[in-house]
């Protein structure tokens, strides 16, 4: 099982496995386990053309193999195995819960009217991520959980930001309705991924709302919490490069692929680890 977890944590080399790989053995498991119970949710849902109904089922059926695996029964081994990590660094059992309801969500609906409404898809996808990891980390204060909350959601508006133009080709549209027209951008010029002025404003309205959850998770973040939580501060710094690639391309994530290279991720949480482990 160790195998299998690290392999989908490898196999991803997203930003979240550049993130932790520093940490030490025991948490560096842990982490390969929950990512691998994130990943497998997340493309439930993503990863395959099956009708929405069977995506439903499969998720159903998932929820259910997870509450067996918290009596150590599930015919999943990585379910069986996250339980004793969740049991071992004692992670509550709601934000996994909260997690699937994100990925039904993407089922119900395909698009948002109102910011508020898209805040609670950020907490359900990426919240929940920072509220089980931080477990891992560990922390003193209580308010390092209000930064995994605030994190993840500037993390989740970069990533609609980002990827705006292939979520629409899927029949996706996560900026709000209400955006749309405070900007006189309408769905179909988003369909036909028009590129214009309207659009630049439009993205740099949301960019502006990124860079505030950024902001807050850093006002929610206790001085003697940073060294615990470089991982974190590691996804933090790779995710406001790729905020800032964006800003520097004027918002046009249309026509380009705009990413932070792996070399540059490794950089980054190797830096963020250095800065913790020899300045604190």
């Amino acid at each position: 099982m160790k195998d299998e977890t690290r392999q989908i944590a490898q196999k991803s080399r997203s930003s979240f496995y550049y993130a932790f790989s520093l940490l030490e053995s025991e948490k560096r498991d842990a982490m390969n386990a929950v990512y691998a119970f994130c990943r497998t949710t997340d493309d439930i849902v993503d990863e395959t053309t099956d009708p929405d109904d069977i995506k439903y089922e499969k998720l159903r059926t998932w929820r259910l193999e997870f509450e067996k695996g918290l009596r150590g029964c599930s015919n999943y081994p990585l379910l069986n195995k996250l339980n004793l990590i969740i049991r071992r660094f004692n992670i509550p059992v709601e934000p996994f819960f909260e997690l699937i309801e994100g990925m039904e969500m993407d089922l119900q609906k395909k698009s948002y009217l109102r910011f508020e409404d898209l805040l609670q898809y950020c907490y359900r996808v990426a919240s929940t991520v920072g509220l089980m990891c931080i477990e891992i980390f560990g922390y003193k204060n209580r308010s390092a959980k209000d930064y995994a909350v605030n994190l993840g959601i500037a993390l989740q508006l970069t990533n609609i930001i980002r990827d705006v133009g292939k979520d629409v080709e899927n029949d996706r549209i996560y900026i709000p309705k209400h955006d749309l027209d405070k900007f006189d951008y309408s769905i179909d010029d988003l369909r036909r991924k028009k590129y214009n002025d309207k659009f630049v404003q439009l993205m740099k309205y949301e960019s502006c709302r990124a860079e505030y959850y950024f902001q807050k998770a850093n006002n929610s973040l206790d001085f003697e919490d940073k060294p615990m939580m470089f991982p974190a501060r590691a996804m933090q710094h790779i995710y406001e490069k790729l905020l800032r690639k964006i800003q520097k391309a004027n918002y046009d994530v249309l026509n380009n692929n705009i990413k932070v290279s792996s070399t540059e991720k490794i950089a980054l949480s190797l830096g963020t680890w250095l800065k913790y482990n020899l300045v604190y």
